[in-house]
């Protein structure tokens, strides 16, 4: 594949120019030296990179475990690579049943909606507006399950 503009860059990525951008800031990509033309050319090399970052952060990564994912690779140390990615995995799990709990609690009030009186106060009004333990069958926590974990992420 012949090098690309910025333009191409991100269209074969399948990101924004400015995504690529704010992968240069933040260090994640090397800025590519000027071709002939003086404008900056990337290669396929890059174009790997780019996949790599995407597919990582789709897996949960942030941004910050990316960045150490790839140094760590250009040191080949595999142990703590794996080691990352365990944890992640970890998080992910418990993400998964927090949602897991979150789907149950809304079910139970969704159920109580269906089979309530309609003169009474609305069960699922009531189960956001109320104190409880996050995950109890009758109330929904309070706060998005996995808030605040989702560091790092850009425009596309």
């Amino acid at each position: 594949m012949p090098r690309m503009t910025i333009g191409r860059f991100a269209r074969e990525a399948g990101v924004g120019v400015e995504t690529v951008r704010y992968y240069h800031r933040r260090g994640l990509l090397p800025m590519p030296a000027a071709g002939s033309t003086s404008y900056r050319e990337y290669d396929e090399a890059l174009l790997r990179r780019l996949g790599f970052i995407r597919r990582a952060q789709a897996a949960g990564f942030t941004l910050e475990e990316i960045r150490e994912l790839l140094r760590l690779d250009r040191g080949r140390d595999r142990r703590s690579v794996r080691q990352l990615a365990q944890r992640k995995l970890v998080e992910l799990e418990s993400r998964l049943a927090d949602l897991r709990d979150l789907a149950r609690a809304l079910r139970a009030v969704v159920h109580a909606c269906d089979r309530g009186d309609l003169a009474a106060p609305c069960p699922i009004i009531e189960a956001f507006e109320r104190e409880t333990t996050p995950g109890s069958p009758e109330a929904l926590p309070r706060t998005p399950v996995g808030s605040g974990r989702r560091q790092g992420v850009q425009p596309s």
